[in-house]
C-alpha cells in the first residue's frame, strides 16, 4: 500500500443524484427493466467523480475506470414516471480498488429499492489495470 492511502475509508456525504423513469426505461411489465438500474447507477458515479475530472483523466493520463464487480438486490420496482434518487458512497477498499454503495429510493424516503455494490478499478491505454488516481484516493484520504 502507498503511504499516506486511507483504505476501507467511505466518503463523508452521501452523494445523491436525481433520476426520472422514461418509458424506455420500462419492460412489458411496465417497471424499470432490471438492467436499466445499472445504468442510473452508472449516470451517478459519472456526477459523483466528476464527468470533468474523468474526461482529464482519460484524455490527459489515459485513465478509465471499468466495473470489475456488480451485484445488485432488487427489493421494490419503479415505475414510468417515478422520480427516484441514487444515492452513492464511496470506499477505498485498496490501492487499486473502488467500492460503491450506491441504492435507489424515491426522495424523502429511507427505504432503499434497489441496493448495488460496485467494484471500480481503473485501467491505462492499453487496458492494463493500473491504480487508482491520486485525486481519487485524496478524496479518501479526510474521510473518518
Amino acid at each position: 500500500a502507498s503511504p499516506g492511502i486511507a483504505h476501507h475509508r467511505m466518503t463523508p456525504d452521501p452523494h445523491c443524484f436525481p433520476v426520472r423513469v422514461y418509458y424506455e426505461d420500462t419492460d412489458h411489465s411496465g417497471l424499470v427493466y432490471h438492467a436499466n438500474y445499472l445504468k442510473f447507477f452508472e449516470r451517478a458515479r459519472e456526477h459523483w467523480l466528476g464527468i470533468e475530472l474523468l474526461l482529464k483523466l482519460a484524455r490527459e493520463e489515459g485513465i478509465g475506470f471499468v466495473v470489475y464487480r456488480a451485484e445488485v438486490t432488487y427489493r421494490e420496482g419503479a415505475r414510468f414516471g417515478d422520480e427516484l434518487i441514487v444515492r452513492t458512497t464511496g470506499s477505498c477498499e485498496s490501492d487499486y480498488r473502488l467500492v460503491l454503495s450506491q441504492d435507489v429510493l424515491r426522495p424523502g424516503s429511507g427505504k432503499v429499492m434497489v441496493a448495488g455494490r460496485i467494484t471500480l478499478v481503473c485501467v491505462d491505454r492499453d487496458s492494463r489495470l493500473t491504480p487508482l488516481p491520486e485525486v481519487v484516493r485524496a478524496r479518501f484520504a479526510s474521510a473518518p
